[in-house]
């Protein structure tokens, strides 16, 4: 049990000391003032020491008068004050950069949350690259990245609300979502499956993602993933739920479908043509990505026939020189590739690119000199990669580098038959996913005709009044479809 208030100075300091663990960095000033003798705790490194001095220490030392916890609110006009009656709760506003004064013989101690919090100031998005639109990211700051969606998104209607996660380590957590659009249903999972978790701590957005996602067997991201304040927002301002976690700078967004992970907030940025060809060109590199390789290993394993002619004839020729089955050589090069990617990532961004460029040019040269590998499936790979890297989610981008393994596999296995069961396994695993407990191929299943102009490619924006049905929001129009193509131009006067 907690101690409680009032009590002696002695059991107070030590109290408090101990509970900190006899913490080097726990500052305790005790004077006497007026006959009364005040406590000030804090712990060095957690609090601004500008503040303390001018807005705290000079107020208390300077009165003539006797000091109680209700002159002490009077007097200090700080924003975020509590009163506190036992140690564990005092201990706890310390930790969260809090100075406590405590006036011997009240029954509760006087806190003031004066937080000196180191974090980044915001700058440029590292994994999410925009050609149009803002490019600031978040920060690890939940104030600062507050701020910037409140400036965002300016009005009431804006809910932020609030929760506390980890037995251990404790996260605040915010749900971010507009009351008068999103779905209570899609609110209320959201809210439920963070307040369910049982965990020692949260470490960051993704780790909470990957607690309260529908299934974690699958590679396929549930919930989309950002560092863009811009597409949080626009998010939010279609009727999702969106989820920040303090000191971590990615947020959460959900419920989302398999499409919504190849749509980018640049693609409303551009004109509506040019977004949905840039859109469409996702999907058919997604599936190239998925099938280049393996439809590769089929022919030269199993289908000769479906080779043309003249392609065979410098097929065989390239292949001459290698010792190994297509499908050993396939899945060598895409090693290689992984193998490549992951170095670069990890390296300084200057080092990692140089190294890629060369790695690949020089490592995919002597490959084919040395008789590993043939020129055209280094062709293949590449564009592999390539189509892989079009995906804005980095997560969805490395889920189809992943399944293309298999799928290899199995082509070197069974041929076309086994990248036709691949493929037919896949849709059906899709078709059983879900996200938030919301159809994860939504608009294609269920069946949402009218889905499509927001998922699959864009149409005009004042063709555009209706809002997507799979969202299930409170209002299904964003504005008057017929008054939004009136124009009232000068010349019509």
């Amino acid at each position: 049990m907690s101690l409680l208030l009032p009590m002696k100075k002695e059991e107070y300091l030590s109290s408090s000391k101990e509970m900190l663990n006899q913490s080097p960095d726990l500052v305790q000033k005790t004077f006497n003032h007026k006959g009364q003798l005040i406590i000030v705790q804090f712990i060095h490194y957690q609090v601004n020491k500008e503040q303390l001095e001018d807005e705290i220490l000079e107020i208390i030392t300077k009165s003539t008068r006797p000091w109680s916890n209700e002159r002490l609110v009077n007097r200090i006009p700080l924003a975020s004050t509590k009163q506190e009656n036992t140690m564990d709760s005092i201990v706890e506003q310390m930790i969260h950069g809090s100075v406590c004064i405590y006036i011997e013989g009240e029954k509760e101690a006087t806190l003031f949350a004066l937080p000196n919090q180191e974090h980044r100031d915001l700058n440029q998005a590292e994994t999410e690259s925009l050609v149009f639109g803002p490019q600031v990211s978040f920060t690890e700051s939940l104030m600062t990245n507050l701020n910037v969606i409140r400036w965002r998104l300016d009005t009431p209607d804006l809910v932020t609300e609030k929760l506390i996660v980890g037995e251990r380590i404790q996260s605040e957590i915010r749900i971010v979502y507009l009351k008068s659009l999103a779905n209570t249903e899609n609110v209320n999972t959201m809210r439920q499956r963070i307040r369910d978790l049982k965990v020692s701590e949260v470490e960051d957005t993704s780790v909470l993602g990957q607690l309260i996602e529908d299934s974690s067997s699958t590679v396929f991201p549930q919930l989309i993933f950002t560092e863009l304040p811009d597409r949080f927002c626009n998010a939010i301002s279609k009727g999702l739920v969106g989820v920040m976690v303090d000191k971590s700078p990615t947020m959460l967004i959900g419920p989302m479908n398999l499409f919504s992970f190849f749509e980018s907030t640049e693609d409303l940025y551009m004109r509506w043509n040019m977004g949905s060809f840039i859109r469409l060109l996702r999907f058919v590199s997604m599936a190239l990505s998925i099938i280049l390789t393996p439809m590769y290993v089929a022919a030269l394993t199993f289908h000769y026939e479906i080779i043309p002619s003249t392609l065979l004839v410098s097929l065989g020729q390239s292949r001459s020189t290698v010792p190994f089955p297509p499908v050993l050589e396939a899945l060598l090069l895409e090693i290689l590739i992984e193998l490549l990617r992951e170095a670069g990532a990890r390296l300084p961004t200057k080092v990692g690119q140089t190294m890629g460029i060369v790695g690949g040019i020089v490592l995919g040269q002597a490959a084919v000199e040395a008789g590993f590998t043939s020129n055209i499936l280094i062709i293949i790979i590449a564009l592999s990669a390539l189509a892989s890297f079009t995906a804005p989610s980095y997560l969805m981008g490395t889920a189809i580098r992943i399944i293309r393994f298999p799928m290899i596999l199995l082509a070197g296995a069974w041929g076309i038959i086994g990248i036709v069961f691949a493929l037919s396994f896949l849709v059906i695993h899709l078709l059983k996913q879900k996200s938030l407990g919301r159809p994860y191929l939504s608009p294609i299943y269920p069946l949402q005709w009218s889905d499509f102009s927001e998922s699959i490619y864009r149409v005009p924006f004042q063709k555009n009044a209706k809002r997507s049905k799979s969202l299930m929001t409170k209002d299904e129009y964003r504005y008057s479809k017929s008054k939004a193509a009136d124009r009232n131009d000068v010349d019509r006067l």
